[in-house]
């Protein structure tokens, strides 16, 4: 029997302590995570699609239940060949939920078995969001309380500007 299994995707560009969060209480509600790292080309990214893939693994390597995966494409692909259940979305605000449930809807009208679960994150990470952490870093700000200890340390040995 394989269990519930859930796929959390984002460009986790990068990825936060917020992200963390949501892996970590969605893995107390899933037998198996799996954390798809997205090329989100259209975004810009700051980090490559390799540099994000390494901290995302680092960054949950404690968590026996959860596998890292990278992908390019229609994340309805993703969820047929993973094999999943559900995908996970994270909600900070009534914005989030607009946006979220038109992308939810138009993933279930490509695949009908298509499911999104929304998780709050909690309290403390409400405001945290990756594009507010690079500009912080751009500026010169301190991340550390954002983001996992192995992002700061990578951002400086990458020297990430």
């Amino acid at each position: 029997m394989r269990g519930k299994v859930a796929l959390y995707p984002g460009t986790f560009d990068p990825i936060t302590n917020g992200h963390i969060d949501l892996v970590e209480r969605a893995s107390k509600l899933f037998d198996r995570v799996i954390v798809a790292v997205a090329a989100g080309v259209h975004k810009a990214p700051f980090l490559t699609l390799d540099q994000r893939y390494e901290l995302v693994k680092e960054s949950l390597e404690e968590l026996d239940t959860v596998d890292v995966v990278k992908f390019d494409g229609l994340l309805v692909d993703v969820f047929k060949e993973q094999k999943v259940d559900v995908v996970i979305r994270g909600l900070r605000a009534v914005s989030d939920f607009e946006y979220e449930l038109m992308i939810a809807l138009m993933n279930r009208k490509l695949n009908p078995d298509f499911e999104t679960v929304f998780l709050m994150p909690s309290e403390q990470f409400i405001y945290l969001h990756s594009s507010l952490v690079k500009e912080i870093y751009r500026l010169g700000g301190e991340i550390s309380c954002l983001v996992p200890e192995c992002v700061v340390r990578r951002l400086k040995e990458w020297d990430i500007k």
